[in-house]
């Protein structure tokens, strides 16, 4: 798997023009930053109800934590996903076309490698959310 971008090194990658730049920044903030600020939200839950509430709740706030370190674990995971979507073995595979077009996908520049949803991730999220769910209920009916 080829991580070089225009013949150089990942950390040397530049964007040629500003359209690529906020393509970059946006792909970072979708992918990268979501899963992390959901992350840092939960830590900070979990450090508001430990710090705020009696020793009742501690199991409760140490779920919350729990729950963060996991999301974080899952946001680097979904950033080592994306790290090479602009890497050049995709600048020379035909790109696909989407099943349909859109107004505004006529005559549009292709950066990258096309958009696909993280399956898996989005797969464990939903599965440690949800048992994190269920544990949260079980420890709420029994105070």
């Amino acid at each position: 798997m080829s991580h070089r971008f225009r013949g150089h090194r990942r950390d040397s990658f530049e964007p040629v023009d500003i359209n690529e730049l906020v393509e970059l920044r946006a792909r970072q903030r979708t992918f990268h930053g979501a899963y992390s600020r959901t992350a840092l939200g939960n830590l900070g839950s979990s450090l508001t109800i430990l710090r705020l509430f009696d020793r009742r709740f501690y199991r409760i706030g140490i779920l919350f934590a729990i729950l963060g370190a996991l999301l974080f674990i899952l946001a680097f995971l979904r950033a080592r996903h994306s790290n090479n979507d602009f890497a050049d073995r995709w600048r020379t595979e035909p790109p696909r076309e989407p099943g349909l077009k859109t107004v505004g996908q006529k005559g549009t520049r292709i950066f990258g490698r096309p958009f696909i949803t993280a399956g898996w991730i989005v797969l464990a999220v939903t599965g440690v959310v949800a048992t994190v769910e269920i544990a949260l209920l079980v420890l709420v009916l029994q105070l």
